[in-house]
């Protein structure tokens, strides 16, 4: 499907919406397909057990179409940007640091005006609404990417907000965090005015990508920014809101003038832990369009000890390990690679490798990121040869290389997430930085190498053990290699001939060497670590 826009732009409709990435994933195998009913109440848990998105064909009484999970993975989000590992993080922050213009199309053009519900035929409880966790307050939608114009500045702001349903026609949201939303709506309650406001409930991850992203004037152009290219919006039918033409279905409405009225919630948080009970304001419908093919979509979200296959996670991962790289790119001369936890919610915890140029390097680097991220509360570096995605990697070299009492790096009095239920209730906190480096300038010994199998290639390059001492010295391996031998035995019994004529000496790191000695000992080459013969 394509269409023109205003300034007579060609679009093709079907690029960037949610079916089509759904087919992608499918073509991945990265899907786990339900092809029989399934109960409303039935979907978390199905969710929830799966590492794969999830597709359900009939989903509740309605049978209708639902992906979950779409975005809940790096490779998903590798797939959505087109890139691959290596490029991520450049592809993201190139995206956003290139604006792009979104371009309005006719509504008679815009897919998801096919279908229009208005007046009395609006009921909400129609959609797939359904209990996402144990002690929700009600069933929820959380998919929602939500538009409103700010009446003061005449700018768009764009956020992403869960829908709490209370009736065919209304339904409870959440704006108690400190957000420009939050600012807008309570600007509007002072005048006593409504807040127009429309959801889309159904798009590609790039769109979720850009809705969580920052930026200077109408952010609705943000969504065109993350996609590369200009996109198609729609003037939504009861307001003059904007919203994506190729998504799955809008919701239109507003939030009414009366305030913080309503409880809402409790709801499983991204961290992890509920989100408590609160005083929020109450979202009134207005209008509901859809596609005439339309796929609904839902979000895992907030389930503890899987937080690395929820949505907002994996995003909030993504854009902190660019945002992280960036800023060490200007504080560090070679940092190698970061890895953002979604563990501990996408960006409480963030590794980082580096190779060290300078005394107080990685302490820097610590120090940049807790100042210039609020949401980073530990972070972690290790040496460059360290992969930091790396849980193995990373648990050996926080054992061997890390020092208490003189690698941690504690940073009190700093601004915190305000969804942090270890802050109970402060606005500010502790960060730690953990400096899992080894000491600078230190000499790179034996004692300081990581022990690994080694592979035996390559042709002889030696005849005999005593030629190869006498190119240089070598460890034991390296003279099994040089004579080619696929044993080693003989290495270890011509090594003694040479102990028994007192020509073998060994060094500090244990390499061997031609050395006069005494006949039946090894001789040292200069000086061990530790001589027992002179105390440790």
């Amino acid at each position: 499907m394509s269409g023109t826009g205003r300034l007579g732009q060609e679009f093709d409709f079907e690029k960037y919406r949610l079916r089509s990435f759904v087919d992608q994933l499918i073509a991945r195998d990265d899907v786990e397909i339900h092809d029989e009913p399934v109960a409303l109440t039935a979907l978390a848990s199905i969710i929830e057990k799966t590492p794969k998105a999830v597709l359900f064909r009939q989903a509740g009484p309605e049978r209708v179409e639902l992906a979950a999970k779409v975005a809940a993975s790096r490779e998903r989000l590798m797939v959505a940007l087109d890139a691959t590992p290596e490029t991520m993080h450049e592809k993201l922050l190139t995206r956003i640091a290139t604006p792009k213009t979104s371009v309005e199309v006719p509504s008679n053009e815009a897919p998801v005006h096919a279908v229009q519900i208005t007046g009395k035929d609006i009921d909400l409880s129609k959609l797939p609404f359904y209990p996402q966790h144990g002690l929700d307050g009600s069933c929820y939608i959380s998919s929602g990417v939500d538009y409103v114009i700010d009446p003061v500045s005449g700018r768009t702001n764009v956020g992403s907000r869960r829908l709490a349903l209370r009736n065919r026609t209304q339904a409870g949201t959440n704006v108690t965090a400190p957000s420009d939303l939050k600012r807008i709506y309570e600007g509007c309650v002072k005048r006593g005015e409504r807040l127009p406001m429309s959801f889309t409930l159904g798009c590609h991850p790039l769109d979720f990508l850009a809705a969580t992203t920052r930026q200077q004037g109408d952010e609705h152009h943000m969504v065109s920014a993350l996609r590369g290219e200009p996109a198609p919006f729609v003037k939504s039918l009861t307001n003059n809101i904007l919203v994506p033409a190729d998504a799955e279905i809008v919701i239109e409405g507003y939030l009414d003038e009366r305030g913080y009225c309503e409880p809402e919630g409790p709801y499983g948080e991204y961290m992890g832990y509920y989100g408590s009970i609160h005083m929020d304001p109450v979202f009134t419908c207005t209008a509901i369009t859809m596609r005439s093919d339309v796929m609904h979509m839902t979000l895992q979200h907030g389930s503890a000890f899987v937080l690395d296959q929820t949505d907002a996670a994996c995003m909030t991962e993504l854009r902190v390990e660019a945002t992280a790289m960036r800023i060490l790119k200007t504080v560090c001369q070679e940092p190698i690679a970061v890895s953002s936890r979604s563990l501990s919610g996408g960006a409480g915890t963030l590794r980082i490798s580096m190779k060290q140029h300078r005394h107080g390097e990685a302490r820097n680097a610590i120090l940049a990121i807790f100042a210039a991220m609020l949401q980073v509360k530990h972070v972690y570096v290790f040496d460059e040869d360290i992969d930091p995605a790396d849980d193995r990697q990373v648990e050996w070299a926080f054992g061997t290389r890390f020092q208490a009492d003189e690698d941690i790096v504690m940073v009190t009095g700093m601004m915190g997430k305000a969804m942090d239920p270890s802050l109970n209730g402060r606005r500010t906190g502790a960060k730690a930085g953990f400096d899992c480096t080894m000491p600078f300038g230190r000499k790179q010994t034996v004692v300081l190498t990581r022990c690994a199998a080694k592979e035996f290639t390559g042709a002889a390059r030696f005849q005999t053990v005593e030629q190869a001492l006498e190119s240089g010295p070598h460890f034991y391996s390296a003279l099994v290699e040089g004579i080619g031998s696929s044993d080693g035995r003989e290495v270890a019994l011509a090594l003694d001939a040479l102990r028994s004529q007192g020509r073998l000496g060994r060094d500090a790191d244990g390499r061997y060497h031609l050395a006069e000695g005494t006949p039946g000992l090894t001789a040292i080459v200069g000086e061990l670590y530790h001589d027992p013969n002179k105390g440790i």
